[in-house]
């Protein structure tokens, strides 16, 4: 199917107030979906992941490249008169603006909500914070991890005998931005309706507490906890890593209908009758020896050969991350493409959306800072050369 339209946000003015990861991975996916996304960054070094360590692009963090491809960078410093009326500006000219400061900081800057949806009622603005603006813990600063570990999360993952582990990702300010994104598309349509913008608010922490989801509900049906499994299951088998030839393999089979057509593709179909294992419950209970006949098995070949065996079946083996930027799976999927940068080429994860009709932005890059600042006070400001230099000289642009 050809996609003939435009992408499905393109007409969308984003101004970005945020940093880090689940603001700016939020507007990323508005930037692929065609949004207008003006990153306001600090004139002095920008958003904090600009300087993290590990890999970079001539001089570009990788952590800064993963979550602001497609955006347009104006160095601002928001702590000057002159940079508070510059974003009131722009908030004049845009449908969504976004920010994660700490509680009151919006507000002391003079950019919060009140401030900007009095200049521009149909504006949709989001406050991601970490705690969220009321509450016990709202004045606390906050990080994945730390939301991992006091949303529950953190304990039940590692091994079952070791210490508690944190997911490596981060997660919960993935799952934010996504529900920050869902939100904004909900606000958009209503807004349709009513000619109305709103204030949306998230937290990290709610965020958490919500992706505990199952393990949650099993505590508040009966008051119990799910135990710590490891790499299995609490509650099913099996569901585990196992060792092929050459490296291990996951198997994920969750009900009986897929044990049943997993031991006729292994011939082991006397696994599916034996008392043992022929149900779920008596194969969780007695999981390590089920485990120890499947390692047996699974040693006998390579991981190739049982991900095609298995093909049927949730398996599949434990790869890398190099293992899986370069396979042929990523590369029919177009997960990843090769950019254009002023610094050279660059390969980047690319989005996931692929949409019938209004095809998402592609081949995006994040900007360097302050790249576009002339081009936007230009064009959406009204100010000319001399007064840019004014300002880029009194340090409010850069």
């Amino acid at each position: 199917m050809t996609a003939s339209g435009t992408p499905p946000f393109q007409g969308l003015r984003v101004l970005d107030l945020s940093r880090v990861i689940a603001g700016p991975a939020c507007t990323q996916t508005l930037a692929d979906f065609g949004a207008d996304v003006i990153k306001i960054e600090n004139p002095k070094g920008g958003d904090d992941t600009r300087n993290m360590a590990g890999p970079n692009h001539q001089g570009e963090s990788h952590f800064f490249l993963s979550f602001n491809r497609g955006k347009r960078s104006i160095g601002l410093d928001l702590t000057k008169p002159e940079g508070t009326a510059i974003v009131h500006t722009l908030a004049e000219q845009s449908d969504i603006a976004i920010e994660n400061f700490r509680p009151g900081v919006a507000k002391r800057l003079g950019v919060d909500y009140e401030a900007l949806s009095a200049i521009n009622p149909r504006l949709i603005y989001v406050s991601i914070s970490a705690y969220g603006q009321q509450g016990p813990l709202s004045d606390r600063p906050g990080f994945d991890p730390v939301l991992q570990a006091e949303s529950g999360m953190m304990a039940m993952n590692g091994p079952i005998d070791g210490p508690q582990m944190r997911h490596p990702l981060s997660i919960i300010d993935t799952f934010t931005s996504l529900h920050a994104t869902t939100a904004i598309a909900t606000a958009l349509y209503a807004r349709t309706k009513t000619g109305k913008g709103q204030y949306i608010e998230l937290a990290l922490f709610d965020a958490a507490v919500a992706a505990t989801s199952n393990a949650a509900q099993h505590y508040l049906t009966d008051g119990t906890q799910l135990a710590r499994a490891g790499n299995a299951h609490p509650t099913a088998a099996p569901v585990n890593v196992f060792e092929a030839k050459d490296g291990s393999i996951y198997l994920a089979l969750g009900n009986q209908r897929l044990y049943e057509t997993f031991c006729k593709l292994i011939d082991r179909p006397d696994l599916a009758e034996d008392p043992q294992f022929a149900t779920m419950a008596a194969r969780t209970q007695n999981r390590d020896a089920l485990a120890a006949i499947l390692d047996g098995v699974f040693a006998q070949e390579t991981r190739a050969h049982w991900a095609e065996k298995l093909r049927s079946v949730p398996a599949g083996p434990v790869q890398t991350i190099g293992e899986a930027m370069d396979s042929e799976a990523v590369a029919v999927r177009g997960l990843v493409e090769t950019v254009d940068h002023p610094h050279g080429p660059m390969r980047q994860l690319a989005s996931i959306y692929r949409f019938s009709d209004t095809p998402v932005q592609t081949h995006q890059r994040s900007p360097l800072l302050g790249e576009h600042t002339e081009a936007v006070l230009t064009d959406l400001c009204g100010l000319d050369t001399a007064r840019i230099t004014q300002l880029r000289a009194a340090g409010v642009v850069a």
